[in-house]
């Protein structure tokens, strides 16, 4: 099979589009013919080597992933070939407490398609079978590789880790990014006043095309200038951070008393400062997210099918210009997701 892999971490240039041995299938796996793979920024990271994770060597990435089943296990009974399918990103051992739970992204054995798994970033992907989640069926293959990983993580910040209730205001870093229009949508659904920031007045307008009721250029205003402007002083019930040290001090400087931070990344750095007097007096929330469960991306799916969560896609690219589409994302030029057509 065709596929794109990268042997040494790099920039863009070492991805390679090259033929690679099919993977084989257990008895309780499904072979997936992948038509469509989008991108995200765990893709750029990967690819250049994440400090303290170790990828095997070489590695076809690829988190989020469409298709249709080729073959299936011996023991699986939910598929059969020729049905059109997503892969929940996560896997995990299936075995242990937090697992059992429900919490399976807690698990510690957790890991993605792309990393450390290979992923779908080729024309054939190997997966577990509860992995294996039925196609929205109003979607087409690219816009339904452009659903699972972003929506699944902004639904497990806001709703699950947050808290997120109806009424509440919610500022939305990065607002272009997947992750972003995710939750700008999911934030909509839940009846929030959303503030989305973005680096440019066309970014901003898409933002609130897709719900945003108010929104910040921080090129040309301090966030936490424009919210407290925004609510009347008050600040934010919730902040919706994955920028990391570009934004953190405006992110928490815009926080209500009482606020919750919620964060999932750190695209510009990862070394941040926090004065914890302020943290106290002001009976903050600093909550970590990664992720979700395999539960919860059924919730996200339900929103789907009714219509009222929808991806958003900037660019499709075809399988083999996968590092012109990595530099494309890298430029942060995007407003949603950028995918990858397997054909």
């Amino acid at each position: 099979m065709k596929a794109i892999l990268f042997k040494e971490h790099g920039g863009p240039e070492v991805l390679q589009y090259v033929d690679v041995p099919e993977p084989t299938i257990g008895a309780n796996d499904v072979l997936v013919r992948v038509r469509a793979c989008a991108l995200n920024h765990l893709d750029l990271w990967v690819r250049k080597g994440i400090p303290g994770r170790k990828i095997p060597l070489p590695h076809i990435p690829g988190s989020d992933i469409s298709g249709e089943v080729s073959k299936i296990g011996a023991n699986v009974t939910r598929f059969k070939p020729g049905d059109k399918v997503i892969l929940n990103p996560g896997i995990s051992c299936g075995q242990c407490a937090q697992c059992l739970s429900g919490n399976d992204n807690l698990c510690r054995q957790y890991g993605l398609f792309g990393e450390p798994h290979p992923g779908g970033c080729a024309e054939y992907v190997r997966s577990p079978e509860v992995n294996v989640v039925p196609m929205p069926p109003r979607l087409n293959f690219e816009e339904a590789a452009a659903i699972p990983l972003v929506f699944l993580t902004a639904w497990h910040m806001l709703i699950t880790r947050a808290k997120l209730v109806a009424g509440e205001t919610v500022v939305v870093l990065a607002a272009g990014s997947g992750v972003g229009s995710a939750a700008i949508q999911i934030a909509k659904a839940m009846s929030a006043r959303i503030i989305a920031t973005a680096g440019s007045e066309e970014k901003l307008q898409l933002a609130k095309k897709l719900g945003a009721d108010d929104t910040i250029n921080h090129t040309t205003h301090k966030i936490h200038e424009e919210v407290k402007r925004l609510t009347n002083r008050k600040g934010a019930d919730v902040v919706f951070e994955h920028v990391g040290a570009a934004t953190w001090d405006q992110s928490v400087a815009s926080l209500a008393a009482g606020g919750r931070l919620v964060t999932c990344g750190n695209t510009t750095g990862y070394d941040v400062h926090l004065d914890l007097r302020f943290l106290f007096s002001r009976q903050l929330s600093l909550l970590g997210s990664f992720m979700g469960s395999k539960a919860e991306l059924y919730s996200v799916l339900e929103l789907v099918n009714r219509g009222i969560l929808n991806p958003v896609i900037d660019k499709v690219y075809p399988l083999e210009k996968a590092a012109e589409a990595h530099k494309h994302l890298e430029d942060r030029a995007q407003f949603g997701k950028v995918v990858l057509k397997v054909s």
